[in-house]
């Protein structure tokens, strides 16, 4: 792929199903192990050699958020700032992003996602893939909470979003690769039912367009948005460490 890989880290929402532990602060700069979560994925990404970031988050805790991570300098990347003004869903936070991506992909990942394996390899099969999108999977023991694969032979013919009867045991996690075709297919969304534009959505538009591949995560992941998922976040995370980030021993 010629074009340089960009990375979006989404940082925005109320934190509400953290409550009250967000009462004061975005969730993303709770503690996740050795480090606040929005650390995670940002040096996840840093890793897979994706340094030009944006960051999107919400107008009341910018400031918070600018104040902890600044340029980005300390960690290695060159961040942008978005804003989110009010929770419309993934799909409307990404879609704010599409200035900075310019022509180039994107990885996108959640910023409440904890995760053992390095993006390196996914990264770099993308970048060979050159167009279309890629989603990362992880077999889970309740996929009726995310959303669900649903697989023709080795191909994944529909996403189902928290199926009550799932099509498979994986879960399409937080993490996104897209090309510049993904703000075509955001302009055509309309609201679900809970009145926000879906990831989901998005990634079906792929699959309709026989434009989507995806990979299996083989370490841990975590969904550190709940509070049952902050404390498995932390339980996981406790040892990990990033290679180059500066550390205290114990």
């Amino acid at each position: 792929m010629a074009n340089q890989l960009k990375g979006v880290v989404l940082a925005g929402g109320t934190g509400s199903r953290l409550f009250p532990l967000t009462k004061v602060t975005n969730k993303h700069l709770l503690p996740v192990g050795r480090y606040p979560m929005i650390f995670h994925p940002l040096l996840r990404l840093k890793e897979a050699s994706v340094t030009r970031i944006a960051l999107v988050t919400s107008p009341e805790h910018m400031g918070d958020v600018v104040n902890l991570l600044g340029s980005g300098r300390d960690l290695g990347v060159d961040l942008t700032y978005r804003v989110q003004d009010k929770p419309g869903g993934i799909a409307q936070a990404l879609g704010l992003c599409e200035n900075f991506a310019g022509d180039d992909p994107l990885v996108t990942v959640l910023g409440d996602n904890i995760l053992e394996d390095s993006l390196l390899e996914h990264a770099d099969l993308y970048r060979e893939q050159g167009r279309g999108a890629r989603v990362l999977l992880k077999r889970v023991r309740d996929p009726e909470s995310y959303g669900v694969p649903r697989f023709e032979g080795d191909t994944i013919v529909e996403i189902v979003e928290k199926p009550k009867y799932p099509p498979s045991s994986f879960a399409v996690t937080g993490i996104y690769f897209y090309d510049r075709e993904v703000f075509d297919f955001i302009r055509q969304l309309s609201p679900s039912r809970r009145g926000e534009y879906e990831v989901s959505d998005v990634n079906t538009s792929y699959v309709r367009h026989s434009r989507l591949t995806y990979g299996v995560l083989n370490g841990w992941w975590g969904d550190a948005g709940t509070l049952e998922g902050w404390h498995e976040a932390n339980r996981l995370a406790r040892y990990l460490v990033y290679d180059g980030y500066p550390h205290q021993s114990d």
